[in-house]
């Protein structure tokens, strides 16, 4: 078995048989493969460290074709959203090496997808291009060629007056969802003498919002009940499930003898709401007569306990697959963690510390850092400073909601 790390992948992208690009966000050719140079008929030097435009230029004499100039807008568009762009068919002539001034009428079928850098954000363009200019040829003369380009063209126009609707009711329904999030995740009452803070951050530039929650209960025995939550999925559907969810485990928060035994009753529930399978939650209940934290976990990323003395514990002793995960219900693991005055609780979605192609520990790592360096502030303010500290600087790549507590 081959190991990832002896493979040569410069020696892949070379002999890829398609004709393949690698550009920087400032659409300067950062690499290409022998396929794209051959297709282009352009030695390296002439290809890469240039702009596109500068390399490929439209056809000054013939203002109809316009292909470059459509694949540069696709580039930067695939730039601005990271989202992959599969291009229409469309022609963009190539000028002959060797005959400055004659340009050769080809047809592409591009694609273009973005190619993302550790911090989660668009580092990368690559540009992968199949020439079917020898296939529209053979459909016989040049006028059916352009008869055929222009029904694509028609075709393409309806495409994207589709997708633009479609945006606009994605763009509806997220304002919709996240006006009932906000409805259902209100700031917090009075938790006797405690003091808490809360925080939801919905993904940048996501037309979805996501089925995060949180939720602060005072228990009739004098105990406070502390949860947080993430339904799989997006939209108002995700947000519906997300309040059923929510007040299912508020519930059974205040009648279940302890965390675990609340959990269970919330599995039961999650297995008869469609859209909840695979939800994940972890449920803090904290006692101050005897000062200690009773939590229990579903999948769900550990509460941190940040000591007055700066030192972080993550409380991951009863951790259990998400809800409705496993084919028959069992009962839940419960553990509990002392604490002293002063300390503070933090639970949180997986927003906050997960980043693509990174170990969930070195999330982990920068959370606790970020406590001890704002230990001594309040509630409100640390809650800031933990945001604003771990989201990453485009904004969050996933929906976020946090609960600070001080014990």
């Amino acid at each position: 078995m081959v190991n990832a790390s002896e493979i040569n992948y410069e020696a892949v992208f070379q002999a890829l048989p398609s004709a393949v690009a690698l550009f920087t966000t400032d659409l300067v050719y950062a690499d290409v493969n022998e396929a794209f140079l051959s297709s282009m008929g352009r030695t390296r030097d002439r290809v890469v460290g240039r702009y596109l435009s500068d390399a490929f230029p439209d056809d000054p004499k013939d203002p109809a074709v316009t292909g470059m100039r459509k694949l540069q807008a696709s580039l930067r568009w695939v730039a601005a959203t990271g989202e992959r762009d599969a291009m229409t068919l469309h022609r963009y002539d190539v000028e002959y090496p060797d005959r400055p001034g004659v340009w050769e009428e080809r047809y592409w079928s591009p694609v273009n997808v973005p190619v993302f850098g550790p911090d989660g954000r668009v580092a990368l363009l690559l540009h992968r291009e199949e020439d079917i200019t020898e296939l529209i040829r053979t459909r016989g003369r040049k006028d059916r060629a352009t008869a055929l380009e222009a029904e694509l063209y028609t075709r393409a126009r309806e495409l994207q007056e589709i997708n633009e609707r479609l945006r606009e009711a994605h763009a509806r329904e997220r304002d919709v969802a996240l006006s009932l999030q906000e409805a259902m995740l209100p700031a917090p009452g009075p938790l006797r003498h405690h003091r808490a803070a809360v925080r939801y951050r919905p993904a940048a530039g996501s037309l979805n919002v996501c089925g995060d929650w949180y939720d602060l209960v005072d228990l009739p025995d004098g105990r406070i009940a502390v949860a947080v939550g993430d339904v799989v999925g997006q939209g108002l559907a995700a947000a519906c499930v997300m309040g059923q969810l929510r007040s299912a485990l508020s519930a059974a928060s205040l009648v279940a003898d302890g965390s675990a035994q609340a959990l269970e009753a919330l599995d039961l529930y999650a297995r008869s709401v469609d859209g909840a399978e695979s939800t994940t939650a972890v449920l803090c209940v904290i006692d101050d007569t005897n000062p200690a934290i009773a939590y229990s976990s579903a999948g769900h990323p550990p509460p941190a306990l940040l000591h007055p003395d700066g030192t972080v514990d993550f409380l991951d002793q009863a951790t259990d697959p998400p809800l409705g995960a496993r084919p028959e219900h069992s009962p839940r693991p419960q553990a509990e963690s002392p604490f002293t005055e002063g300390a503070t609780l933090v639970l949180y979605t997986d927003g906050l510390i997960e980043r693509r192609r990174e170990d969930i520990d070195a999330g982990l790592t920068r959370l606790a850092a970020s406590l001890t360096r704002h230990q001594d502030t309040d509630p409100e303010t640390l809650a800031d400073a933990l945001l604003t500290d771990l989201m990453p600087p485009a904004g969050p790549t996933d929906d976020t909601a946090l609960v600070v507590l001080r014990l």
